[in-house]
């Protein structure tokens, strides 16, 4: 029976093995890039702000919009940083030219801006750093400007370069609490403490 009716039917097998995706709704930033799995995949440009699904392998992050690819690249790390493709930058950036970097800073505080200019010059292009610094001025809609400015002097003292930082120093209460200063006063002597000789 095998060999009349099932062997005519039969298909090769596919050439190469069958790969589990997960499908998920993400929307581009100012940046033209998509979060996947707190890692920044670049689209064309001038999908900026539209609603897209990205196929997510193990290997590979693949972005859709309306049925149609639009971008593919090799997945990354949850690092919180950007996979950019040359192509889909735009030559100028005049779609999005009312957030250039000098409007994000006049929009913030001393402590903000000089946070916010750190963020874009660190940033391989400039326009990597508006979704950081764009999210960081919005803190201040919910916690205050002058809770912000403390965030982002904190995060400066700190070395700390990202949105994720001032919301956790914000969210902490670490702003207002300042750390405590360095001691130099003379060491501590008693009878407890074994002293540099104990051990000759």
């Amino acid at each position: 029976m095998f060999d009349d009716l099932e062997r005519s039917a039969l298909k090769p097998l596919p050439a190469e093995p069958y790969a589990y995706a997960a499908w998920k709704q993400c929307r581009a930033g100012l940046d033209y890039h998509v979060e996947v799995e707190k890692h920044y995949y670049s689209v064309p440009y001038t999908l900026l702000r539209e609603t897209m699904w990205a196929r997510i392998t193990a290997r590979t992050v693949e972005v859709f919009h309306h049925g149609k690819r639009v971008a593919a690249h090799v997945r990354s790390s949850s690092n919180r940083k950007h996979t950019t493709v040359r192509e889909h930058m735009p030559s100028s950036h005049q779609r999005y030219a009312d957030w250039t970097p000098e409007r994000i800073k006049r929009q913030a505080g001393p402590k903000t801006s000089a946070l916010i200019e750190i963020i874009l010059r660190e940033r391989t292009h400039p326009e990597q750093g508006f979704r950081a610094s764009v999210g960081i001025l919005r803190h201040a809609k919910t916690f205050g400007r002058e809770r912000l400015e403390a965030a982002c002097d904190r995060a400066l003292e700190i070395g700390a370069r990202s949105y994720t930082s001032v919301t956790s120093i914000l969210k902490t209460n670490l702003d207002r609490k300042r750390p405590a200063p360095a001691t130099d006063g003379p060491a501590i002597t008693h009878t407890n403490i074994r002293g540099p000789r104990y051990f000759h």
